[in-house]
């Protein structure tokens, strides 16, 4: 009966360098009936050992430590595929750290400063299978979407349909008087589209052409 109440509870790691503020969680999250802190690390090298070991529901975790970063320790345990949620503490405020680490694998991005009061959210959203974020992170991770998708608007693809039709049997290897045949130009005409291409897009090399028509989805394999 105690057995399957603690099998129930949601099994916690808590890895920081500073020993006062891993006594200071782990007291405040004992403090949950439905939370079992089972290990304690100092590093991300220990964090790894400790969550191939223990194998915990949720890591708390630090951004900064010596030896080994949170970030870096996040991409490992990720790699192991232990099925661990990681939410990450951090005392930055800058927006590289957040997208590093969600890119790192994990659920949580929490604040030092509101650790307190939000924690605890993020620790069941994580295990839900869920993202948490604290309101600060959200506003910017909106707002770089939102400049992400201002800079695709502003890249619109300055190529006429003609011009489209060169590009693609240019990078699929035909030759000039290929294209020609195939559109009924001159292949004079086709040298002076490649050419207009090329400057409009700022390339120099046919390797760049490629790029660029895989990217705008030009060349999609057939069956």
């Amino acid at each position: 009966m105690s057995q399957a109440k603690a099998d129930s509870k949601i099994r916690i790691l808590l890895v920081d360098d500073h020993l006062v503020l891993r006594s200071g969680l782990r007291a405040l999250l004992n403090m949950e009936s439905d939370f079992d802190v089972v290990g304690e690390a100092s590093n991300g090298i220990e964090a790894v050992k400790l969550a191939e070991t223990l194998r915990p529901d949720i890591i708390v975790m630090d951004v900064s430590m010596p030896e080994m970063d949170g970030l870096k320790a996040a991409e490992e345990i990720q790699s192991l595929d232990l099925q661990s949620k990681i939410v990450m503490l951090t005392v930055h405020a800058d927006e590289q750290y957040l997208f590093q680490t969600l890119k790192a694998g994990a659920s949580g991005y929490v604040h030092k400063s509101s650790a307190d009061s939000e924690l605890i959210d993020a620790i069941r959203t994580a295990n839900r299978g869920d993202v948490f974020l604290y309101p600060s992170a959200i506003k910017k991770l909106l707002g770089e979407y939102l400049r992400g998708e201002s800079r695709e608007a502003d890249d619109k693809d300055p190529l006429t349909n003609r011009e489209r039709e060169v590009l693609k049997a240019t990078v699929e290897g035909y030759t000039n008087n290929e294209i020609a045949e195939q559109l009924v130009i001159s292949p004079k005409t086709v040298d002076t589209y490649r050419q207009r291409i090329m400057e409009k897009l700022n390339l120099h090399h046919r390797s760049e052409l490629i790029r660029y028509a895989l990217k705008r989805g030009y060349l999609v394999p057939g069956d």
